[in-house]
């Protein structure tokens, strides 16, 4: 059985893949959001309360449907990553990665050695389907997508060397950490804080590595794709609920306070 992962695909063929965000961390809602037709779908276990079972459930969830996952740990730990490769994720995001030597570290946590450092138990995890795909080890290694995430102007400054580093698939610009580390926290869309955004988009796409980046912001999404980002998140479930809630029981006078009724910016 030849290894493969759609995501990965899409991505080293340059085409763009436009996401949503589950941070509900809720199987139903995960399935509705299959339903859409998003093409890739991000479990975040960072910044929602997504553990391992929870992952595990989205990943079952969304499994017969086009929309590809993608799960976010929550740190770069070895024995984490093991887990989400051993229940079935095949690309993941990696949050805060500043230097060449720490995408390099995680390229290893998701090989088998000799070429890494991943531990090997899948005849016992989803990944292998129990043992069903025989060929699972000579395969893994090409299946995995690595994306890390470079947030802070240490990672922008070591951003060309981070894509050399073979293994490491795209890198994903967070924007909400990025601007805090610039002196901007609570403002992505400071100027200084996009011009930094889109030079780093290029330096991406030069390098010949996936761009990609979240925002709810629509005109600037495509802004984004414009510049070559190939992966890029448009909105997020948990969001789209509470505003549309919001605005419903607005327009029938609820009193909802103007600061809860107001659309917070999704850029993480």
């Amino acid at each position: 059985m030849p290894a493969h992962n759609p995501f990965k695909a899409a991505l080293a063929a340059r085409q763009a893949q436009v996401g949503l965000w589950l941070s509900m961390a809720d199987p139903y809602l995960a399935e509705v959001s299959a339903t859409a037709g998003f093409d890739w779908l991000l479990i975040d276990g960072e910044h929602a309360p997504n553990d391992l079972r929870g992952t595990l459930a989205a990943l079952q969830t969304v499994a017969p449907y086009r929309s590809q996952p993608v799960v976010r740990v929550v740190a770069a730990d070895t024995a984490l990553i093991k887990q989400m490769l051993d229940i079935g994720a095949k690309t993941l995001l990696v949050p805060m990665v500043d230097t060449a030597e720490q995408a390099r570290a995680l390229v290893a946590a998701t090989r088998y050695p000799p070429d890494g450092i991943r531990g090997v138990g899948s005849a016992v995890g989803r990944a292998s389907r129990w043992s069903a795909r025989e060929d699972y080890l000579e395969v893994a290694d090409d299946e995995v997508c690595l994306l890390v995430q470079a947030e802070t102007v240490q990672a922008l400054s070591n951003l060309e060397a981070i894509c050399e580093v073979p293994g490491v698939d795209g890198v994903f610009i967070g924007p909400a950490d990025l601007a805090a580390s610039m002196g901007y926290r609570g403002r992505p869309g400071h100027p200084d804080v996009q011009a930094a955004i889109e030079r780093a988009m290029q330096v991406i796409v030069a390098r010949g590595k996936a761009a990609g980046t979240l925002t709810s912001d629509p005109a600037l999404a495509r802004r984004y794709l414009e510049l070559g980002c190939t992966f890029v998140a448009v909105g997020v479930d948990v969001l789209l609920y509470a505003n549309s809630a919001r605005r419903l029981a607005a327009s029938f006078d609820r009193g909802v306070p103007s600061a809860a009724a107001a659309a917070p910016s999704a850029a993480y």
